[in-house]
């Protein structure tokens, strides 16, 4: 039996969040998982990463964090929230962690998985804000990393060693050395022949021009052989930490 998908409202203080909601097949409860999205906002592929999490057996949500305004407006408060590490973007992603909490069919143990941008977040997210794991997808890590990630779930992370943007293989391997310092369990991988977003497969009618440059400027292409694997390791990791 496949996932079933619906779109659902996420309440907070400021006004509901929009997002999409892939339940598995299987009986409940199941652990649940926040997906956070990349530059593209919410998109066919980001309800795909919904549903192959579903597939596996895990609730997952997807708020749309550009909901509030243009894409652009969006981009420049999430940089802004990102850097701070909270903000409304933030508070978003916490009513969606709340939500799943809350949700009949969840255990109560909850994940977070980000993109790119979402990467980003689900770093930011895995230190004191309530997830037992989280899945670093080519997400960078900050300069100031070593500062909170003494305090973080354990992480999963993923690379392509091709990546040409900031975000890049640098950055997964700082991350794989920061966590072995400090004792964090943790599976980071960089994977040869790898681009940047190698794990998101994007609907052409999903991509502005703004988007394919970007594309272009960091190297981003799908690689079906590195995402099959990389969902295998999320897949093994978040069920020794979230079941």
């Amino acid at each position: 039996m496949d996932p079933t998908a619906s779109d659902v409202e996420i309440e907070t203080p400021q006004g509901s969040v929009p997002a999409y909601c892939a339940t598995p097949a299987t009986p409940p409860p199941w652990p649940g998982v926040v997906v956070v999205h990349d530059f593209t906002g919410m998109s066919h592929d980001l309800r795909a990463q919904a549903d192959w999490l579903a597939g596996e057996g895990f609730l997952a949500v997807a708020p749309d964090l550009y909901h509030r305004g243009s894409r652009l407006g969006c981009l420049r408060t999430i940089m802004r929230d990102l850097g701070e590490r909270r903000g409304r973007s933030f508070d978003d992603i916490e009513a969606a962690r709340q939500w799943l909490r809350e949700h009949e069919g969840c255990t109560g143990h909850i994940g977070v998985i980000g993109f790119c941008m979402g990467g980003g977040y689900a770093l930011a997210l895995a230190a004191d804000r309530g997830f037992e794991a989280a899945g670093v997808n080519y997400g960078g890590c900050p300069s100031d990393a070593d500062e909170w990630l003494p305090h973080a779930c354990p992480i999963v992370g993923s690379f392509g060693a091709e990546d040409g943007s900031p975000l890049g293989r640098r950055a997964g391997r700082r991350l794989g050395q920061l966590l072995t310092e400090l004792e964090i369990p943790h599976d980071v991988k960089i994977y040869p022949g790898a681009g940047h977003g190698f794990m998101n497969d994007h609907d052409p009618a999903d991509a502005t021009l703004f988007l394919r440059f970007l594309a272009r400027v960091s190297g981003t292409r799908y690689d079906e052989e590195a995402t099959r694997d990389a969902r295998q390791r999320i897949t093994r990791f978040f069920g020794t930490y979230l079941r």
